[in-house]
């Protein structure tokens, strides 16, 4: 044997060993992954492997949870004077602080999506995808699973953001419940975005592909919206694009929470006479995004077969 088939021989061991090593870990002492298991089961079985994947590599955690911060700290320090003239005419009577704080958590919820369709790719080139293929678990419930680690994951960073904004200076007007509430509604939009990845994943089976592919999406999104600036200081092009951009769905029904008041901006209803006014058009739209790109996901997933990704 050659030395280039030995490398290769070995490179070969060691990602089954590792594979194989994650699908013991993933098995809950019940013998073979999903064999007898409910729908839930199989969920849950995916649930606890991919949270096992977060803590083994925290790296990739941190990252997604940097560059928010980053931009909350430098945002409210060196352009909190200068927008919170224009927050004022949008939102009276708010610190640039309170207003920004919805926007990170947002950003947030991308960044980590992200990584979502990343971590795909890395099941797929290490052939833990290819093993996941030929168990009897249910499709569905290997996506749900995994996007319910996600999630998980990405609800304690949006927790963080909302601390540190608070320590900046930030106020929840609507208090613990408002906290709940950001949380909940940055899973909702975070939710899409964890669909479209790992459709991405899926189609491209290539890391630098996916990475390129959503992060051309990420920027563009947030800076065409009104996660920084209120629609009336931006130029009409950006509002008419905000209007059909889902951050800005996500970031005014966060935002009408923590200021306790209707500041949704491209939906206007009175519906329920309050905060909620904000918050229901802003879930009504993520949450059809999520049915419609989850389904695309499942789909590929459901068509996906081991040929595929070797």
């Amino acid at each position: 044997m050659s030395g280039s088939d030995g490398d290769g021989a070995v490179a070969s061991a060691d990602g089954a060993t590792a594979a194989t090593d994650e699908t013991r870990a993933a098995t809950d002492g019940r013998g073979p992954v999903g064999s007898g298991n409910s729908f839930f089961g199989d969920v849950w079985v995916n649930f606890k492997r991919w949270n096992l994947k977060a803590v083994r590599n925290p790296f990739v955690l941190v990252v997604s949870l940097v560059q928010p911060i980053i931009f909350l700290v430098l945002f409210t320090e060196v352009f909190g004077t200068v927008a919170g003239g224009a927050v004022n005419q949008g939102i009276p009577g708010i610190s640039y602080e309170t207003y920004l704080v919805p926007a990170i958590a947002v950003q947030v919820a991308l960044a980590a999506a992200i990584t979502s369709g990343v971590g795909l790719v890395n099941d797929i080139e290490n052939g833990m995808f290819e093993k996941v293929l030929v168990t009897p678990m249910n499709r569905t419930a290997v996506f749900v699973g995994k996007t319910a680690a996600e999630v998980f994951r990405i609800a304690v960073q949006i927790a963080i953001i909302i601390g540190l904004g608070v320590a900046l200076g930030a106020e929840v007007v609507s208090g613990v419940v408002g906290v709940v509430g950001i949380v909940a509604v940055g899973v909702l939009f975070s939710l899409w975005f964890v669909a479209f990845s790992n459709a991405l994943a899926l189609l491209t089976r290539d890391q630098e592909s996916t990475i390129i592919g959503a992060n051309l999406l990420q920027f563009p999104l947030l800076f065409l919206s009104s996660a920084f600036l209120p629609l009336g200081a931006l130029p009409g092009w950006i509002q008419t694009f905000a209007r059909f951009n889902p951050v800005t769905y996500g970031v005014d029904a966060a935002r009408s929470l923590m200021v306790d008041r209707d500041v949704m901006t491209v939906i206007d209803v009175s519906w329920f006479g309050g905060t909620l006014d904000g918050v229901a058009p802003g879930v009504a739209v993520l949450a059809g995004l999520d049915l419609l790109l989850g389904g695309v996901a499942v789909y590929l997933l459901s068509r996906a077969s081991s040929s595929d990704v070797k």
